[in-house]
Formats: structure tokens, C-alpha cells, sequence
């Protein structure tokens, strides 16, 4: 079984490792000179809010300073690359399953098994199909783990759409398609956001589980903390983990606040 599933899988998902190894690199050989702006301009166009971009900046500042800036960053582009991905295909399958309700009852319990299992759950099946050295065993834990929300809240934004707006469109002669991108996917946005807050919210959950199978990042230091019983390292890793968590938090409800 583990051959077949091996011939059929590898093809398959070594798109993600290239792409998590090409997202680390960049992220190792950036100066901060660089990726601090950027970090900054990404948190200004999502908020529009300058105390949050200086929030932002003195956050990974202070990480800098206590010697884990290489490590946040690594954290950072693992988040970035399996959030994108989480909405990249969350969001088709919550429209697809706002459409058809045998789809929605097929996918829910589904959606349901993902959402009950524990983090270290995801992990056993992943080490039995690809090598622990290999990115793509983490990515798609990741990935498994955080796309829930976006599903779940994209399906129940869609729904929730009021159908008298749904009667003046049809009364205007719009398509489903133009209904879905000039009416549902706005009036369904706040929901739509929310599920990629927690997702991204998730994926930061993950990462740090993660390490136990080399995912890189802050996690590694949480991992290396319990490990020795070296107090410190655990307790300075974990606070840059829950800056990380309150940056990531804040722009995604600033972007929120935006959309509403």
C-alpha cells in the first residue's frame, strides 16, 4: 500500500516542497533592510493603520534583538505559503458546497473528522507516506489542519446572502457567475475574512507541532526547549511565537474591519 500510495502521491504534492523550500530561501537571504519595509507595507495595505504598522515593526525589532528574527521569519514564510494554499483551494470548495447541497452533506462530515482529530493526529499517516526530511509532510499537515475555517465560513457566508438581493439580481438577468462575483462573494466577504483569520490563526498552531517533524522556525526552539529542559530557550521561542500570533491577529481583524 505504501508504494502505490508513494507513486501516486509524491508527483503529486512535490509542488509544495519546492515551493516551501524556495519560500524559506527567500526569506533566509533577505536582509531585514529589506524584509522589515515589506513587512511594513503588507501590514499598512491590509490595516491602513500606522500604529499598527509601528506595532508591527517594534514586534520584529525586539525579535531581531533577542536573536530570533532568522527563526520568525522562517515561521512567517511556512504561514504565508500554507495559507495561501488553504484559500487557494478552501475557498472554491466553500462556494461549490454553498451550491449543491449534496455536496455540503457529503463534505461536512469530512470537514468534521479534520476539525475533531488532534494536531499529532495529522502527523502519523504523513510520516508513513513521505520522509521526515521531507517539506511536504509538514506542508500538508499544515494545510489539512487550517483549511476548515475557510471551507466552513466561505459555504456559510454564501448561504446566509439575503435572498431578497438574490430575487433582485435574477430580476436584473445576471448569470451565476455574475451573481457570485457581483453580489454573493461581497455580501459574503466579512465571513469569507473571519475564515482566513482562523486559518491563519491554525497554521500558526501547526507550524510549532510541526517542528517535531523538522518544520524550521520558532517551533524548533519550543521543541529543543522541552527536550533539554532548557527553561530559557522555551520560554523566549514561546514569547516570540505569541508576538507572531498577535501580529498575524491584528492585521487580519484590521483587514476585517476594513471589509465590513
Amino acid at each position: 500500500i505504501k508504494d502505490a500510495l508513494r507513486f501516486v502521491l509524491d508527483p503529486m504534492t512535490q509542488p509544495l516542497s519546492w515551493i516551501l523550500e524556495t519560500s524559506l530561501s527567500v526569506a533566509a537571504v533577505t536582509p531585514w533592510w529589506v524584509m522589515i519595509p515589506l513587512l511594513m507595507a503588507l501590514a499598512y495595505f491590509a490595516s491602513r493603520s500606522v500604529k499598527l504598522v509601528v506595532y508591527v515593526t517594534l514586534c520584529v525589532v525586539f525579535l531581531a534583538a533577542i536573536d530570533h528574527y532568522e527563526y520568525a521569519m522562517q515561521t512567517l514564510a511556512i504561514i504565508f505559503v500554507c495559507a495561501f494554499l488553504c484559500v487557494l483551494f478552501g475557498v472554491p470548495i466553500g462556494i461549490a458546497m454553498s451550491r449543491s447541497n449534496t455536496l455540503q452533506r457529503m463534505t461536512i462530515p469530512v470537514l468534521d473528522m479534520l476539525q475533531t482529530l488532534p494536531p499529532f493526529v495529522y502527523l502519523i499517516p504523513l510520516i508513513f507516506l513521505f520522509s521526515v526530511t521531507e517539506p511536504k509532510l509538514y506542508g500538508i499537515a499544515i494545510i489539512l489542519y487550517a483549511i476548515v475555517p475557510v471551507i466552513r465560513l466561505t459555504d456559510l457566508g454564501i448561504r446566509l446572502v439575503d435572498k431578497d438581493v438574490i430575487e433582485a439580481a435574477n430580476s436584473f438577468g445576471m448569470t451565476d457567475n455574475q451573481k457570485l462575483l457581483g453580489v454573493q462573494i461581497p455580501l459574503a466577504l466579512p465571513n469569507i475574512m473571519a475564515g482566513i483569520n482562523q486559518t491563519i490563526m491554525m497554521s500558526l498552531a501547526m507550524v510549532v507541532i510541526a517542528s517535531l517533524v523538522s518544520a524550521p522556525g520558532l517551533g524548533v526552539l519550543v521543541l529543543r526547549g522541552i527536550r533539554n529542559l532548557e527553561l530559557g530557550v522555551g520560554l523566549i521561542s514561546g514569547l516570540g511565537i505569541v508576538l507572531l500570533a498577535v501580529i498575524l491577529d491584528r492585521v487580519t481583524k484590521a483587514a476585517l474591519d476594513r471589509v465590513n
